[in-house]
């Protein structure tokens, strides 16, 4: 594991598009796993300002998305499929894009069906994440067991009210998504956690207090063979 503590988030963003841009220029035609949320989005901006500066070519790069409310319309504004327009596809040209469908009919087809996209890809080259309030990666909530593959999955209260926010006062929130499973994730060639915020300095000193929770599902993808972790100070402050 690489471990890159950060000035701010600003310089975390900077660090995680360099992981980025060394891949693309090193496989032009790789596979990337993306993630949604607060914390990529200075990551996704500072991607697209180098794709502008031609520094960047994305042109010959597939990439395929974690997860997914569910049930959730594509032009829902709160869909991940929306935020992944508006921070990153409208301004990048892909070879191709892929989500979970919050609206199929039947959930664990779905799952089914992206698993198998996934791996006629080739596989994941390198995985985007992000790290939840109570350790979640993806919409993988701590549990007892978790899944290998992409699944349905019922969200936490602590998950529902952290991301109540972005939804309006009368708004129906979805309660379950649709998500890669650790094994989906654990499969990825690279892994690259992205950490930002005071908010986030109690569960990353937990993830790095030198034992495995099982309660926190980011604690296994420390034990990938190629992970880096890159953190600002505000988030690394109880370390």
């Amino acid at each position: 594991m690489k471990k890159i503590i950060c000035e701010d988030a600003l310089s975390a963003a900077q660090i995680a598009a360099d992981v980025f841009e060394r891949q693309v220029k090193e496989k032009p035609a790789c596979v990337l796993g993306l993630a949604t949320g607060s914390t990529p989005v200075r990551l996704y901006n500072e991607l697209v300002s180098r794709c502008t500066a031609g520094r960047i070519d994305f042109s010959r790069v597939r990439t395929f998305n974690l997860d997914e409310y569910y049930p959730i319309k594509p032009e829902h504004r709160q869909s991940y499929s929306a935020f992944m327009n508006e921070h990153l596809f409208s301004k990048v040209k892909f070879a191709s894009t892929h989500l979970l469908s919050g609206e199929a009919s039947d959930p664990h087809e779905e799952c089914a069906r992206y698993d198998a996209e996934i791996e006629a890809a080739g596989g994941i080259d390198l995985q985007l994440l992000g790290l939840g309030h109570n350790g979640h990666i993806g919409f993988n909530e701590p549990a007892v067991s978790y899944s290998m593959g992409s699944y349905l999955v019922d969200l936490t209260e602590d998950t529902l009210k952290a991301n109540s926010r972005f939804f309006g006062e009368n708004e129906p929130q979805p309660t379950q998504s649709l998500t890669m499973g650790i094994g989906s994730i654990f499969k990825a060639r690279k892994i690259l956690l992205l950490i930002t915020g005071e908010g986030k300095a109690d569960i990353t000193k937990k993830l790095f207090d030198g034992m495995l929770h099982t309660d926190v599902p980011a604690c296994f993808i420390l034990l990938h063979p190629n992970v880096t972790v890159v953190i600002d100070k505000a988030a690394a402050a109880k370390l």
